[in-house]
């Protein structure tokens, strides 16, 4: 069973993995399906879950790390930890700015792989020195405390006006923020990383029922009505604190939270079924992609940047192999066409990684 369960998190981690790539390498941000692009500001959609599931998967698998981190006195707990957030804050960080053509004073310093370093320090540490309700009273700190932060803003959840993006602009200043909203606004910024740390200690305690628990069927039965709590409670918190990715308001935490339970809980239970045989294949493929996440993030990113500095008649290597696949499809699935095939490139990268039996980590 605990073999199972942790299949399933490595193809949780790979299904996610891939759905990152899928959403962030259109052949063209002009022609993209619906679903496949996140929700302008309130409301979510399919693509919205992709990022929170990650921050979900780190938590789920700090459970396996914490076993050996436990063993270590605290100050080489804390070494250990602070070196991994420093590690990812700055790949993040020389990420968005490869290919290095502008001045540092315009590089963004947060982004996801940032966002996932500040998140995992702080939840590691909260795992560390709490137990389970001293975990829980932490996390509703966090979302009760962000919530009630927010609304000190006299319009609190307008893109212009909402507080995360004054102290980004206080803290930071608008030449380090994301600019794709038409202004300065972040929507990896320092004060929504907050909420986001809850992300993760709901994955770690979701995978510690369904390994640590005894009696594994109770456990996925307490998990599942877990799942449909968080996901009530988030449609209802909805209607006073909106469900918004950008602001990663409270409410799109335990929306995000339920929904990767029931998709954990569903890949274990398809495990289980008499057609495991079947999704096996499926399971291998995402499995294998899902060994060394932070190597094929990060190689997605330098691929399409990479793509887009290369010259070919005129355009770029990025735009003329969309062009190719516009030859015999309409614009959207061409569009999708050629992501997919960066998906299956940076597949096959980690296929020869597995077959090499290499774990690229920090």
């Amino acid at each position: 069973m605990v073999k199972q369960r942790f299949q399933a998190l490595d193809v949780m981690r790979g299904l996610t993995l891939a759905l990152m790539i899928l959403v962030n390498t259109p052949g063209s941000w002009s022609f993209v399906y619906g679903p496949l692009l996140h929700a302008d500001w309130h409301g979510a959609t399919a693509t919205d879950f992709v990022f929170p599931f990650f921050m979900f998967i780190v938590g789920s698998s700090m459970y396996f790390a914490m076993r050996g981190l436990r063993q270590l006195a605290p100050a080489a707990q804390a070494q250990k930890i602070l070196r991994r957030v420093v590690l990812l804050f700055v790949i993040g960080v020389l990420l968005s700015a490869y290919p290095f053509t502008s001045n540092i004073e315009n590089w963004r310093v947060m982004g996801v792989l940032q966002r996932i370093a500040i998140a995992y320090g702080f939840a590691a540490f909260i795992i560390l020195c709490f137990g389970f309700t001293g975990r829980v009273v932490m996390s509703a700190i966090l979302l009760l405390g962000y919530w009630g932060l927010l609304n000190v803003a006299a319009d609190p959840y307008s893109l212009e006006h909402n507080l995360v993006r004054q102290f980004d602009l206080a803290v930071l200043g608008a030449n380090h923020l994301w600019q794709g909203k038409g202004l300065a606004f972040d929507p990896e910024g320092i004060l929504s990383t907050a909420p986001s740390i809850v992300n993760v200690i709901i994955g770690f305690e979701a995978t510690r029922l369904l390994l640590a628990s005894e009696d594994k069927a109770k456990a996925l039965s307490q998990l599942f009505v877990t799942a449909l709590l968080l996901i009530g409670l988030a449609l209802v918190w909805n209607l006073l604190f909106p469900i918004n990715k950008s602001l990663w308001t409270s409410s799109f935490v335990v929306l995000t939270c339920g929904v990767a339970i029931l998709l954990l809980l569903l890949l274990v239970k398809l495990e289980q079924s008499a057609a495991a045989s079947v999704v096996k294949p499926v399971y291998h493929f995402f499995e294998i992609i899902g060994k060394n996440p932070l190597f094929i993030y990060v190689l997605s990113g330098l691929l399409a940047t990479t793509l887009y500095l290369i010259p070919v008649g005129g355009e770029s290597a990025y735009a003329a192999l969309y062009a190719v696949f516009c030859t015999f499809a309409d614009p959207y699935l061409a569009s999708l066409l050629f992501a997919l095939l960066m998906v299956l490139i940076l597949w096959c990268v980690a296929w020869v990684l597995h077959k090499r039996n290499i774990i690229i980590s920090l």
